[in-house]
C-alpha cells in the first residue's frame, strides 16, 4: 500500500467478512493482562442502504452526507467463563468532513466503551492507519487499525476514564469454507480471565 492511499471505506471493504481475533488486554490500574478470542464478522453497507438512513436520523445527520458504513457482529470466549461467552453486534456509518475525505464524523449505532448511540471521528493518517476516535461522558476511546495484508491486520485500542486498558489483537481473515470459531468449551481452560463487555467490534 501506497503512502496516505487509503481512505476509510478502504477499511470497510477490506474488513468485509469473517475475521478471528486474538487479543490482549492490559488493565493498566489492576497491573493485569487478559487474553481472549473472538470471531467478528463484518458486510459493507453502501451510502443508500437503510440501515445508513436509520443512524444517520439517529443522531439527526442528513443521509445524503453519509458515504457508507459497515455493519458488524461478534461472538467472543472468556477463559474464565467460557461456558457463556460474550456477543454483540453494531453498525457504523462515516459522514467525511467536506474539505478533506480522509477524515470526518464516525457514527455509531453503540460506542466502544459505552453501549449507548455515539458520534465519533475517523482518520485516515499518514501510515494508512485508520485512527476513530470517541469522547463520551465519563471516558475516551481511541483505536487505530492497520493492515498487513488483504488477510492479516493489527488493532489497537485505548480506554481512559472509568476504565484504564490498552488493547492489542492481531485478526486475520477467516477463509471461505473453513468452519466458524470452535464453541467456547474448546478454548484451553487455563487462560487468563478476558472481558469483551467494552468491546466495539
Amino acid at each position: 500500500m501506497g503512502r496516505n492511499t487509503m481512505e476509510a471505506m478502504d477499511f470497510f471493504r477490506m474488513t468485509e467478512g469473517r475475521w478471528r481475533s486474538q487479543r490482549v488486554t492490559h488493565h493498566l490500574a489492576m497491573r493485569r493482562t487478559e487474553l481472549g478470542e473472538l470471531q467478528i464478522n463484518a458486510t459493507v453497507l453502501p451510502a443508500d442502504a437503510p440501515k445508513v438512513a436509520a443512524i444517520c436520523a439517529m443522531h439527526d445527520i442528513d443521509a445524503a452526507t453519509a458515504i457508507g458504513g459497515i455493519d458488524i457482529n461478534w461472538q467472543g470466549f472468556m477463559a474464565w467463563d467460557a461456558d457463556k461467552g460474550q456477543g454483540g453486534a453494531t453498525v457504523m456509518v462515516l459522514v467525511p468532513d467536506q474539505e478533506n475525505a480522509k477524515s470526518g464524523l464516525l457514527l455509531r449505532e453503540k460506542g466502544y466503551a459505552e453501549t449507548s448511540p455515539v458520534v465519533g471521528r475517523y482518520l485516515v493518517d499518514d501510515q494508512d492507519g485508520l485512527v476513530l476516535s470517541t469522547e463520551y461522558e465519563t471516558m475516551s476511546s481511541v483505536e487505530r487499525f492497520s493492515f498487513l495484508s488483504s488477510t492479516l491486520r493489527f488493532r489497537t485500542s485505548t480506554v481512559l476514564g472509568l476504565s484504564n486498558t490498552a488493547s492489542f489483537c492481531v485478526e486475520t481473515l477467516i477463509p471461505d469454507g473453513e468452519e466458524d470459531m470452535p464453541p467456547a468449551q474448546a478454548l484451553p481452560s487455563n487462560l487468563p480471565a478476558c472481558s469483551y463487555s467494552a468491546l466495539g467490534w
